[in-house]
């Protein structure tokens, strides 16, 4: 009996060898007969005329009339373990409010067990970034667009030496729910700034990412194109190079670059924690086009990019509503606002699982007590983020109000004094931007 266990037990063993040896390449599986990627059948779609303005309420019901955007399936190799998740794990839209916020720290290290956590009283700095140009050569071009990612997106390059700093001046990356807790008080359900406990010596930091969305005028113009996960079950961006050539890569976006660095200092995350990835919706999420509703393989397209939604928040990711249409909230009338609020909830919150956090599109806010600022609240908006030049937090019994500072070529050139607490931009301007 014992003999024949052995010898189970060394099939089994060389069973997996065989597997994992078919799993080794860090690529996208895809099904038999596909394409790498997939065809490109979407129709081309009206582009805003800057990297971050311009009303997209149009654009929006213009492209969910147009044929579907190529895809790319994700299935892995790992066949058995995916159906094993899949049958314990929920959906993006069916998990619960609080699981959606919880820190997650599944498959990632936090501080060393010994370390010792201490009260922190001090400012909570905030930083987003967009999308990163991963090709210079097309963001710098020359053409219309160069200016606004001249201004508004930095290069890969230095994102790196942002992070680098940031790292060496003792900041952690924490979850933004960890701000603040939900209490009963006089049977009333009330927010309370809560405790932050962090290791001595470290100072508090949240990272957001604005419009990871993949806009057609950003595959234009140097972004990737969309977040794909590959046969490891790691998040890489799939790209088409200048010259037109499909790549997966995992040097040329924030996620996959942070991820990684984590993974190098796990002392640089407190419990897991990575940022924000505030999502619009009216030309899809993570560069699926999931607002094409009625095309024929919506249902394919919604999976894969759920597939990828559930790996972020596995790996220390949370989401935020930006608007479906990235409309000026401080701007628009009320009932658009509330049109926009109603769209990004039926289309985009199924996809990702309810957020608490609402980032104002251009950082622009709504006024404080107003009509429109009662209305987020309601819709279940806990946190309300514009931007500002320094760190600003203000907690109220119905909601936490927070700024966050652009950081992006105009900040790098003209706001030197007031990121020295986080980095020299002179070390960190990359030279291949436009003089």
């Amino acid at each position: 009996m014992r003999k024949s266990l052995v010898r189970f037990a060394q099939v089994i063993v060389l069973f997996v060898m065989v597997i994992n040896a078919g799993c080794s390449l860090p690529v996208v599986q895809m099904e038999q007969g596909q394409e790498m990627i997939g065809g490109t059948g979407e129709k081309d779609v009206e582009q805003r005329s800057s990297p971050i303005a311009g009303d997209s309420e149009s654009v929006a019901s213009t492209a969910s009339a147009a044929s579907s955007e190529w895809s790319g399936a994700t299935e892995r190799s790992e066949a058995a373990r995916q159906s094993a998740q899949q049958q314990t794990e929920p959906s993006a839209g069916e998990e619960s409010h609080s699981a959606n916020h919880a820190t997650v720290t599944t498959e990632q290290t936090a501080e060393p067990p010994a370390v010792e956590l201490v009260p922190y009283e001090g400012p909570v700095e905030h930083i987003f970034f967009h999308p990163l140009i991963a090709y210079p050569e097309l963001a710098f071009d020359q053409d219309a667009m160069s200016k606004g990612y001249d201004d508004w997106f930095v290069t890969v390059s230095e994102f790196e030496k942002v992070i680098a700093s940031l790292y060496e001046k003792n900041y952690i990356l924490i979850d933004i729910h960890s701000l603040y807790e939900r209490q009963t008080v006089e049977g009333k359900q009330v927010l309370q700034a809560a405790q932050l406990m962090l290791p001595e010596g470290k100072k508090p930091l949240i990272l957001s990412i604005d419009d990871l969305n993949y806009y057609e005028y950003m595959r234009q113009n140097g972004n990737a194109y969309k977040l794909v996960l590959d046969a490891q079950n790691k998040i890489a961006t799939y790209s088409r190079t200048p010259e037109g050539h499909e790549e997966i890569a995992y040097d040329n976006e924030i996620i996959p670059i942070l991820d990684r660095f984590v993974e190098e200092h796990p002392d640089f995350s407190h419990q897991g924690a990575k940022g924000i990835i505030a999502l619009t919706g009216y030309e899809g999420v993570l560069g699926y086009r999931t607002n094409l509703i009625d095309a024929p393989d919506y249902q394919q397209v919604k999976q894969e990019v759920m597939s990828v939604i559930q790996r972020l928040k596995e790996t220390g990711w949370t989401f935020a509503s930006h608007g479906y249409g990235h409309l000026d909230a401080n701007k628009v009338s009320y009932q658009r606002l509330v049109a926009d609020t109603a769209r990004w909830k039926r289309e985009v919150e199924p996809l990702l699982g309810p957020t608490s956090v609402y980032i104002y599109p251009y950082g622009s806010r709504v006024e404080t007590g107003s009509k429109k600022h009662r209305y987020l609240i309601d819709a279940g908006f806990d946190v309300l983020c514009s931007v500002g030049p320094a760190p600003y937090r203000k907690q109220t019994p119905e909601v936490l109000m927070m700024d966050r500072r652009h950081i992006d070529g105009l900040a790098f050139k003209t706001q030197r004094d007031r990121l020295l607490p986080l980095f020299d931009s002179e070390q960190i301007l990359d030279p291949i931007r436009p003089e």
